[in-house]
């Protein structure tokens, strides 16, 4: 699965797009653009932990050139954040470039718009207060652990009622789910991330839906364990992430003309 093959230099991508200075991030101090950037070991397992996670310009490249290239219409994000800025800037760009077509021959309620969903609700308003969006909209929901075919995970007690075609996982924070199962909780600097709100879903999704999931190696392998339809995978090490694309032939006309359009000739060299 080659999602990225025209994406040929990092920097251009940003001085083309330069999304940046939204996050008001100096590009003169932050380094190689292009380069994973390292936190001290226990940052992302803290759960007194008070400042928000440094942005990392090379995912957040990537996630922009996935919506632009893909003409991405829905996107549904799990937790919010940096990555939500950036969704905004690309779904704004494609609603000034396809709004007129997909309105007049694609079949989508939630046109241009990005879903975000959170169980902390202080971060949901400072985010509202301070992040410069147009198209997001920001859902809070409480997060639980629960179970998913008596596997021990969490879930969110209430999730937008939309039809993404990307989705990008990035959320919940282990220390903001609830409750317990016999014992066993995500809330613990050992435990893993374990969502499984993506598989309760699975088959209201359409062919051609894009997963992205941001690190969370455990949860990946989770879901691609558990999914039931035809899945493509990727995991690339070096960008410490996973893809999944829904790869099954069209469910009728309206999703076929969707993937023509957004999507074209590739999609169907995958199935």
């Amino acid at each position: 699965m080659d999602l990225f093959k025209e994406l040929k230099s990092y920097k251009d991508y940003l001085n083309k797009n330069p999304f940046h200075k939204l996050l008001k991030i100096d590009l003169s101090s932050y380094g190689a653009i292009d380069e994973k950037k390292i936190n001290p070991t226990y940052f992302g397992v803290d759960s007194n932990l008070t400042e928000a996670v440094p942005a990392e310009l090379d995912d957040l490249i990537r996630l922009h050139y996935l919506v632009r290239s893909r003409k991405v219409i829905t996107i549904l994000e799990f937790g919010v954040g940096k990555s939500s800025i950036v969704l905004d800037h690309a779904l704004q760009l494609n609603k000034a470039n396809y709004s007129d077509y997909i309105s007049k021959n694609i079949r989508r309620i939630n046109k241009f718009e990005c879903f975000s969903v959170d169980a902390d609700k202080d971060w949901i308003n400072h985010c509202k207060q301070t992040a410069e969006t147009k198209l997001v909209k920001f859902h809070f929901s409480e997060n639980e652990m629960s179970r998913f075919n008596g596997r021990i995970c969490s879930l969110y007690k209430n999730l937008p009622n939309i039809c993404p075609d990307l989705i990008y996982l990035d959320g919940p924070s282990q220390f903001n789910v609830e409750s317990n199962i016999r014992g066993i909780s995500t809330n613990h600097p050992d435990r893993l991330p374990m969502a499984a709100d993506i598989l309760s879903i699975e088959h209201f999704l359409l062919p051609g839906t894009l997963i992205v999931v941001d690190g969370r190696t455990a949860n990946a392998r989770f879901l691609k364990s558990n999914f039931q339809r035809n899945w493509s995978y990727f995991h690339s090490e070096e960008f410490d992430q996973h893809f999944f694309e829904l790869s099954e032939s069209p469910l009728g006309i309206y999703n076929k003309k969707q993937i023509d359009f957004c999507l074209g000739d590739d999609f169907y060299k995958r199935l």
